[in-house]
């Protein structure tokens, strides 16, 4: 099935022998070949065939930039804060690198390569790996443009934030006032009921019905703010890769700005400490509770952005030379770091909020005792206060801004907060697109279309979709589609790729190619974790998710306007259909290309290989034939004839290679 880089025909010759005159003249060439290598290596690995064009970075920084801003996202500021202090504060850490050891580098690492070595989008590699696999690259660009859809959803909830954030005082500062028939004012209910922020969350930017079965009225507000959003995501994106490359200095490093600015400011707040320590203080009875590892697995995995497609289009544009091994070690570090640093900056505020709420409970149940009312005492704990702290968007547009409220020049903080929230959203959504457009690209369904239309076209329809976010039930479609679309289809595209290069294009062939372009070979634990470790990992992390799912159930939390409060509600029968739809139609391409390739039909045209300089490359590194250990030849199935198994090899009498036969 993977007879597109069959190696079989390149004869390898017995070298002569040492001291020959033929040793002597072949030694002098290579060192003529390394000593002019500096000088030419930028030629032969940047350079691309005459005849074929394909984008390429500026430079180094510009992808790692780029990269960086793709997997570092949202979540890394209103996710991991909150599953690090529900399970178990610094000993969420443990499970947490050890996903990261055994799940997310090894996979980012291999998607970084495959994507340099076949130099073309998820569909163009996964179909040049073998012609029944092209689904996987479909199946990718699909669940990217589901997820872009929604993605951007947040964005627009950004510009609405930011644009509101220059007013004096800030609108969710306090409670509206209502006007009664009788022309007397008063504090709206429902605010007081809930909270100023709460309130202009719930009530004014989303305008949210009572469940997902009313959408009732249209949020003109959010509409204009979805078409803005989507006009941005395509001025950045329309040059192709040398224009948003450029924005990305811009939009990755102005967040690490901001949070440093946050962390100095937040540190010096009163109970700061509280809060940094209550985020990680270990408690580490939680580590025999198997939903925090699942969590931890899956905090990983989505973080860095697997399985959409993205890094294996942007590490298609990178140099057939670059170090592709050093960059997944200091984006995922990177990654992970930030999560970190950004959980500090989030308690830091979190501490603060809770103290003065802490403090203003005890200032009140003091004077109630002062009075001699013994009765019905409000009960003030800290810690409960700072376990209250929610996730995902209730963090960063409830929790966080009330807490900016409480600041002196609060407006400059709004600003810089969703600037910051702007900025580490709309390069997430760079990265997921890339990957749809690559794809298209490569696919050439559109020939003679430039890239620029495409990007118009496919800009265009998710606007018009994105409609649907627009009006009282649209944040609850949105969490429909962040539970189900982002999820269980990004688990399965990556166990997909990962058994795809363990036993369809080989480990060992795959270990080749890397020590080619990088000058290094991939130790065994790499090799292990793609073949066994990391597999094993997504398919304990898929049927630990659907047992939770199944057993528990899903479920939203609908804004009760009465009460003021969310309550959670069952999905709806429709919604369940839309769950199961969103999927299916991610997933389902794998198994269809490959049953419509073996009956004949081509749903993806095979393309030539993209022009690589292998030869050069191996000559410039100075790489020779690895001869597999013991050790390997047992645990990876590796046969003497250059072939791999499957399964585990059968022992018997040792095989003879080729050059002993000789």
């Amino acid at each position: 099935m993977s007879d597109a880089f069959d190696e079989s025909s390149e004869l390898e010759q017995d070298p002569p022998p040492f001291g020959s005159e033929a040793s002597t003249s072949k030694a002098k060439a290579e060192l003529v070949a390394i000593a002019t290598a500096s000088a030419d290596q930028q030629d032969i690995v940047e350079g691309e065939k005459e005849g074929e064009e394909r984008e390429s970075w500026d430079s180094k920084i510009m992808f790692l930039l780029a990269t960086i801003g793709y997997a570092v996202g949202l979540g890394n500021v209103w996710r991991f804060p909150y599953l690090a202090q529900k399970n178990g504060g610094g000993a969420f850490l443990v499970p947490y690198f050890i996903m990261l050891c055994i799940q997310g580098i090894p996979i980012f690492y291999l998607e970084l390569a495959i994507g340099q070595r076949l130099r073309k989008g998820a569909i163009g590699v996964w179909s040049q790996v073998s012609p029944y696999l092209g689904g996987i690259g479909i199946s990718s660009a699909v669940v990217s443009y589901i997820v872009a859809l929604y993605y951007n959803t947040i964005i627009a909830w950004c510009l609405i934030y930011l644009l509101h954030s220059f007013e004096s005082p800030l609108p969710w500062a306090d409670c509206p006032t209502r006007l009664y028939k009788n022309f007397t004012y008063d504090h709206e209910p429902e605010c007081v009921a809930s909270s100023p922020t709460q309130f202009y969350w719930y009530r004014t930017t989303l305008q949210c019905s009572e469940s997902v079965d009313m959408p009732e009225n249209f949020n003109y507000h959010m509409a204009i703010a979805l078409i803005v959003s989507w006009f941005l995501v395509y001025i950045c994106m329309v040059q192709g890769i040398t224009s948003s490359g450029k924005i990305v200095y811009m939009t990755a490093i102005f967040p690490y700005v901001v949070l440093i600015i946050f962390f100095f400011r937040g540190i010096t707040l009163k109970g700061a400490a509280d809060g940094v320590a209550h985020l990680f203080t270990p408690r580490w009875e939680t580590l025999l509770d198997p939903v925090v590892w699942l969590e931890a697995g899956t905090q990983i995995f989505f973080s860095l952005g697997l399985a959409f497609g993205g890094l294996i289009a942007f590490s298609s544009y990178n140099p057939a030379n670059n170090n592709c091994y050093r960059d997944a070690i200091l984006v995922s570090l990177t990654n992970c770091g930030t999560s970190m640093f950004a959980g500090v900056v989030v308690f830091s505020v979190i501490g603060f909020k809770a103290t003065a709420t802490f403090d203003r409970c005890t200032e009140e149940r003091n004077g109630l005792v002062a009075q001699n009312k013994t009765h019905n005492l409000p009960v003030c704990d800290l810690q409960t206060e700072l376990a209250n702290s929610a996730s995902g968007t209730g963090l960063a547009f409830i929790i966080f801004t009330e807490a900016i409220n409480q600041f002196p020049g609060a407006q400059l903080w709004a600003v810089l907060f969703f600037l910051m929230l702007f900025t580490l959203g709309i390069d997430s959504q760079f990265g997921t697109l890339e990957g749809v457009v690559t794809s298209l690209v490569d696919m050439k369904l559109f020939p003679n279309l430039p890239k620029e239309y495409i990007v118009g076209a496919l800009c265009f329809s998710c606007c018009t979709i994105s409609m649907c976010f627009a009006n009282g039930a649209g944040s609850y479609i949105f969490q429909l589609m962040d539970s189900f679309a982002g999820n269980f289809p990004l688990l399965i595209i990556a166990l997909f790729e990962c058994l795809s290069i363990s036993y369809i294009y080989g480990v060992r062939r795959f270990s080749d190619d890397i020590e080619m372009m990088t000058g290094s070979r991939p130790n065994f634990y790499w090799m292990f974790c793609w073949k066994y470790l990391s597999p094993c990992a997504m398919v304990t992390i898929l049927l630990a998710s659907f047992y939770q799912l199944l057993t528990e159930g899903s479920s939203y939390p609908a804004w009760i306007g009465s009460k003021g409060a969310t309550e959670g509600m069952e999905w709806p029968h429709w919604c369940i259909v839309v769950a199961f739809f969103l999927i299916l139609s991610s997933i389902l391409w794998i198994p269809i290309v490959a049953v419509l390739r073996l009956c004949g039909i081509k749903v993806v045209e095979d393309s030539d290989p993209a022009w690589f300089p292998e030869a050069e490359l191996r000559e410039v590194h100075g790489i020779v034939p690895h001869e597999p250990t013991e050790l390997e030849r047992s645990i990876f199935c590796f046969n003497m004839d250059g072939t791999e198994g499957m399964c585990c090899p059968k022992y018997g009498l040792p095989e003879k290679s080729l050059e002993e036969e000789e």
